[in-house]
């Protein structure tokens, strides 16, 4: 069954927060200021296909009591080699939450897998990177 398929390493694929050219100026948790947009880059020479992403939100309110946003799926059909699809709007407001992405796709009928999480408040304009895939613009990047 499981052990029966071979997972092999995700390369150049990963997920970046980016926010709208506003938000470089605003503060994280501050709702309705600024837009952020999460992306799916492919760094690759060759399409993904049948893409499914689940995302979600876990942690912790600051009175300490536990908090879970709802879990989101998303697919899409392909992903070209070198280039970003939009995957979903964030809010701030949940940006000291825990967020994750569990990225499954194909690549000539084999599957890979993996999970990108964005830890509790490391969303934030000192950890941004440029984004070649989105005309240089800064964001958030784990890969």
């Amino acid at each position: 069954m499981k052990q029966d398929i071979p997972f092999e390493p995700v390369v150049g694929v990963s997920i970046a927060i980016v926010p709208d050219a506003d938000a470089s100026e605003t503060t994280p948790g501050e709702t309705g200021v600024a837009t952020w947009q999460v992306f799916l880059l492919n760094n690759n020479d060759f399409p993904l296909e049948n893409i499914i992403i689940a995302s979600e939100g876990y942690g912790t309110q600051p009175d300490g009591e536990a908090v879970r946003t709802s879990t989101l799926r998303y697919h899409f059909p392909e992903v070209a080699a070198h280039s970003a699809t939009p995957i979903e709007l964030i809010d701030p407001a949940i940006f000291y939450l825990t967020n994750q992405y569990w990225v499954s796709y194909y690549r000539d009928r084999q599957i890979f897998d993996k999970k990108f999480v964005f830890v509790p408040d490391s969303i934030v304009p000192g950890n941004f990177s440029r984004l070649d895939l989105l005309a240089g613009r800064a964001g958030v990047l784990h890969g």
